[in-house]
């Protein structure tokens, strides 16, 4: 039998050089999305950090931790929105 829902985390790294009413604005897109789709959604900000290699010529990112259960199929949606979004530079979404 298949599964219902699972447990999933989504790691996101958003860009800072466009400032931070971007990553917010960001972050509650994100957040939103998350909630309208999934149950048990906890959201742990880590804040401005160094990255360890430059990417894109950007040296910091912002980093935000989601967990949330949701349907087995909204974990690809979220990867697909994340990827074609302007100011991420980096996610990962993974089951628990």
């Amino acid at each position: 039998m298949a599964k219902i829902t699972g447990s999933y985390e989504a790691m996101v790294v958003f860009s800072v050089k466009n400032g931070e009413e971007q990553v917010k604005a960001l972050i509650e897109k994100f957040n939103e999305m998350i909630g309208a789709n999934g149950s048990d959604v906890s959201l742990n900000e880590w804040g401005k950090r160094k990255l360890a290699y430059a990417i894109n010529y950007e040296t910091e990112g912002y980093y935000v931790i989601w967990n949330f259960t949701s349907k087995p199929d909204f974990p690809a949606e979220l990867e697909r929105v994340l990827k074609i979004t302007d100011g991420v530079i980096r996610f990962l979404v993974t089951n628990k």
